[in-house]
């Protein structure tokens, strides 16, 4: 095998294909990258058995051919090369020379054949969507995913498919989070759920630039295709929480926040809240003003912030990360506020449309919280 390929574009490849590789595997092929010369494309893939990246673009071929780079090194080295053209030629002993202008490296490559192959997925039933707008509706839902792998079915974002409207939801047993848009050009419905893991790396894919995402689910795998890279995953088997009925149809009260305003005090407060002083934000609503305080054993503090709305004294209490998310997601300047009692969750609403939901549980108050 023997190409050349200018230093960034190389660098690109092994980057976006590294997310699939494993740190460190029972099976040390996985924790290299095929490396894939035909015609005049270059081709790298990583797999970790679970989720696999390949993405190709245009190169200098003279020899085609295939052999497998332990990844971590082959980004290291060429991501201290000069910023010049890289040259890489691999002989019949697998010894592989790489060359960017008076640097020089040897390496022993390995054989491409037993390299597994990703998974095959049909491209009968599929769908298109802006690469823009995929990538807001994970954002907007992706920190709702649970860690909990004694459920695994939470640990993936629900993708639900419905007469041209796309679902995106996500939930960990504390909260629930659902994007939704309007698809255009889609005829029939479908529900699957993608590892939450594997979104996290197409997210980072994803561009705000023109363009549309390829996605292809069958029964047990899905595949993205953006642009030239594509990326294969498992689906999670098992029974979704049925959201729609979690989320509460009749509310006591109903208010207008800004949400930066909101934001700003509820991080204030939380300044004395940390991984081990963990207490919950106690929230007084009261009149058309929310008292926020918190008692950690560094101290107490206390802001307050007004709405848009009134409340009749109701104090509940929330974990402001949970709370934070949810705010950060919404993205509008005035979200809708929605609450029942002290012992029922919080809703984060546009003022008009459902173009997202945040639903946040309460945590029980103390007396000396």
């Amino acid at each position: 095998m023997k190409f050349s390929c200018e230093k960034e574009t190389l660098l690109s490849l092994i980057g976006t294909a590294s997310r699939a590789v494993t740190g460190k595997s029972a099976m040390p092929l996985l924790e290299g990258l095929l490396v894939t010369a035909e015609t005049d494309s270059l081709t790298l893939t990583g797999y970790d058995l679970s989720m696999g990246i390949r993405t190709t673009a245009e190169a200098d071929i003279v020899e085609p051919g295939s052999i497998v780079l332990n990844a971590k090194l082959f980004y290291d080295i060429v991501r201290k090369l000069p910023q010049d053209v890289v040259y890489l030629e691999t002989d019949d002993k697998l010894l592989t020379t790489i060359k960017c202008g008076r640097a020089v490296f040897n390496l022993v490559a390995t054989e491409a054949d037993e390299y597994p192959a990703l998974a095959e997925v049909s491209a009968d039933t599929g769908f298109s969507l802006p690469q823009a707008m995929l990538k807001s509706m994970i954002a907007q839902t992706i920190f709702s995913v649970s860690d909990n792998e004694s459920k695994p079915i939470h640990t993936g974002c629900l993708f639900e498919l419905e007469d041209n409207r796309l679902n995106v939801v996500a939930v960990d047993g504390y909260r629930l989070s659902v994007r939704r848009e309007t698809v255009e050009g889609i005829s029939g419905d479908m529900k699957f759920v993608v590892p939450g893991s594997s979104l996290r790396e197409i997210e980072r894919i994803l561009t705000e630039e023109d363009g549309d995402v390829e996605i292809f689910p069958d029964r047990k795998n899905i595949l993205f295709r953006i642009g030239g890279t594509t990326l294969i995953t498992r689906l999670i088997d098992g029974e979704f929480l049925n959201y729609r009925a979690a989320i509460p149809s009749e509310f006591e009260y109903v208010v207008k926040a800004d949400r930066h305003e909101l934001i700003t005090c509820i991080e204030r407060v939380s300044l004395i809240v940390s991984e081990k002083l963990k207490n919950p934000v106690r929230f007084h609503f009261d009149d058309s003003y929310v008292q926020m305080s918190c008692i950690t054993a560094v101290g107490k503090s206390y802001d307050e912030c007004a709405f848009d709305g009134t409340i009749d004294d109701l104090e509940i209490g929330f974990n402001n990360r949970y709370i934070l998310d949810a705010l950060r997601a919404a993205g509008d300047d005035t979200v809708k506020v929605q609450l029942k009692g002290s012992l029922n969750p919080i809703v984060i609403s546009p003022l008009e449309g459902d173009k997202y939901t945040y639903l946040v549980l309460p945590v029980r108050l103390k007396a000396n919280d």
